[in-house]
């Protein structure tokens, strides 16, 4: 897919190898703040470090396999440097909740036993509250370069998964599950509709829908 503006083009596509690592930062940088991954990884200001190395190994270990297991992997281009990068999987793909066991056994050994549960439990919830939406598409993860915040990327590349949900004709729609106001808001201007409200933690965040119609 490829975006025109009055000045500028993007390109929507599946992100290359060699960008794995920019679109880890990426992510990095745009769930630094998430309010869910901050109680499950046990945040504080007084031990910043640990937080950030257990967050950084977590990404680093979701992308990998979503790699492996052909998930898309979908960047935003400007000029041939990627801008933008969503993160989604196919509901009834093999990339359950539960992972593989190596996933497991090496997101435990940098976040935690605890905390590695918790993700999961997390995630079969979500599940569990879309499984009437049959075969749906999930979004993981969104992040912009924070440089090019405010210049409608995001919504360049949510309409570029737009493309990928309707060329799936088995797909229902595409869901996420998001925790901040501003973000809700975002996804609803875009067509999202909020199917139930879920709390982890504490932290209460809004699942919401797209129909592939």
């Amino acid at each position: 897919m490829t975006v025109e503006t009055q000045s500028e083009t993007f390109r929507v596509q599946y992100i290359a190898a060699e960008d794995i690592s920019i679109a880890a930062s990426l992510i990095y940088q745009a769930y630094h703040d998430d309010p869910v991954l901050q109680k499950m990884l046990n945040y504080s200001e007084a031990a910043k470090g640990p937080y950030e190395k257990k967050l950084r190994s977590l990404i680093r270990e979701e992308l990998n396999t979503f790699w492996q297991e052909k998930q898309p992997l979908i960047g935003l281009y400007k000029n041939e440097r990627l801008k933008a990068v969503a993160s989604v999987f196919e509901s009834q793909s093999q990339l359950q909740a539960q992972r593989y066991w190596h996933w497991r056994l090496k997101l435990m050994l940098s976040a935690g036993y605890l905390q590695t549960n918790q993700l999961i439990d997390k995630e079969q919830t979500i599940r569990d509250a879309l499984v009437e939406q049959g075969n749906y598409y999930f979004l993981a993860f969104i992040a912009v370069d924070p440089h090019f915040h405010g210049q409608g990327l995001g919504r360049y590349l949510l309409r570029g998964l737009d493309d990928l949900v309707k060329s799936n004709k088995e797909s229902s729609g595409m869901a996420v599950f998001v925790t901040q106001g501003k973000h809700t808001a975002f996804f609803k201007s875009e067509g999202f509709t909020c199917l139930q409200t879920l709390t982890f933690n504490s932290v209460q965040g809004e699942l919401l829908f797209k129909s592939a119609q």
